[in-house]
């Protein structure tokens, strides 16, 4: 089969590999019909290549119909439509009997310390093979799939692997009162969808960005304000609410934010080392790029809360805690867990007037044999690329 491969820093390649086969009895093969490029991709583009190999297979937003199951599945056969989640559970151990499916025993990283593994997404999440590709091996897949109908096209369900689920928990977590403010730091795909989901429930919606093109295509959406980032932000904002601070802050931004120099030297230097001495580095003395999250810190309201939903990977991350201590700050983060929300999404996907807009969620729909040039495109924020899936 054909897969989008990861073979070194800002560089990915489409190489014809091994089709994937059942392994264990709770295995399912699913051919991919469309799969999406995701923020996250990017940091394995970047930063992270210290815990990949060349070769690794990428991709964690796959959905397309199932091709074979192995012996012990019963909730998938043949045929079916699936949407597969970006994290793999098992669905019923401890932390799955909890709806922290992020964090399934049965699949945990335990020698990395991580929680559960994590399709296409490094050695820290198990080195599972990725959905940029034309076949995907599913494991524990009684659980770890969404059905969905056929009909509708690919892109109605496709955000249900990642984009909605994430975004619909930093809301979630939120928890954002009725009449409530919610700044949200980053128009990426899930700030972005994050901005439409609490619009969507009343919420007055402040979006802030440093790119012209993701400010343009938030402001257009009923119910959001948007701002660009600058230094003065958090007075901006708090101007906006009567020099108090929204109620809820949304970092959906993560480890590389904009205004973080140093940090970002530190990642470009790291990128160079070895792979061994690189990887030690991230684990005892990684510093991601916190602009966005101290800008969160800064404007949210006292005794507000911050929903942390962008990815973060440092260990000696130097946070403003007298100032969150202060502020009497509520943090809130984790990834997300999938299919805690999914039966809440899947009614709003299926509606008729698509009221978050899933459809035309995507600025670019390529062929895989075109992901180098995506990843790259991507990269680089050009031609209004926000949103990219791939069709195999």
């Amino acid at each position: 089969m054909r897969a989008v491969t990861w073979q070194g820093r800002r560089k990915v390649s489409v190489e014809t590999v091994p089709d994937p086969t059942i392994q264990e009895p709770t295995d399912a093969i699913v051919r991919i019909t469309t799969t999406g490029l995701c923020g996250s991709d990017l940091h394995l583009y970047e930063v992270m290549g210290p815990f990949l190999d060349a070769g690794d297979i990428l991709g964690h937003e796959p959905m397309g119909v199932v091709e074979a199951v192995g012996s012990a599945v019963t909730e998938l056969k043949p045929g079916d439509r699936v949407v597969v989640p970006f994290q793999i559970a098992c669905g019923s151990c401890f932390m799955c009997d909890r709806r922290l499916y992020s964090q399934c025993e049965t699949t945990q990283t335990r020698e990395q310390g991580m929680g559960a593994n994590l399709f296409g997404y490094t050695k820290l999440y198990g080195q599972v093979p990725g959905g940029q590709a034309e076949y995907l091996r599913v494991p524990q897949a009684n659980f770890t799939h969404i059905k969905v109908p056929d009909g509708p096209p690919d892109e109605r369900f496709v955000y249900l692997s990642d984009v909605l689920p994430t975004a619909w928990q930093a809301v979630e977590y939120a928890d954002i009162e009725d009449g409530g403010t919610v700044a949200i730091l980053g128009l990426g795909p899930i700030g972005e969808m994050a901005a439409r989901i609490a619009a969507n429930r009343g919420h007055r919606v402040v979006g802030i960005d440093v790119e012209a093109d993701r400010l343009k295509r938030s402001g257009a959406w009923d119910g959001v304000e948007t701002y660009e980032y600058s230094a003065e932000i958090g007075d901006q904002v708090r101007d906006l609410t009567g020099g108090r601070g929204p109620d809820v802050v949304i970092d959906a931004v993560g480890m590389e934010a904009h205004g973080s120099p140093v940090a970002k030297a530190l990642h470009q230097m790291t990128s160079f080392l070895p792979d061994p001495l690189a990887a030690a580095m991230f684990k005892t003395a990684g510093v991601d790029r916190l602009a966005a999250l101290k800008a969160a810190v800064d404007m949210v309201r006292r005794g507000g809360t911050i929903s942390l939903i962008g990815v973060y990977g440092g260990e000696a991350d130097p946070l403003p805690l007298m100032t969150m201590f202060d502020k009497q700050v509520q943090l809130r983060m984790g990834q997300a867990n999938v299919k805690a929300w999914s039966d809440d999404i899947l009614p709003l996907v299926l509606h008729d007037a698509d009221p978050l807009g899933v459809e035309s969620f995507h600025t670019h729909s390529v062929p895989l044999e075109q992901a180098p040039a995506a990843y790259d495109m991507f990269q680089k924020k050009e031609d209004g690329a926000i949103k990219v899936v791939f069709k195999s």
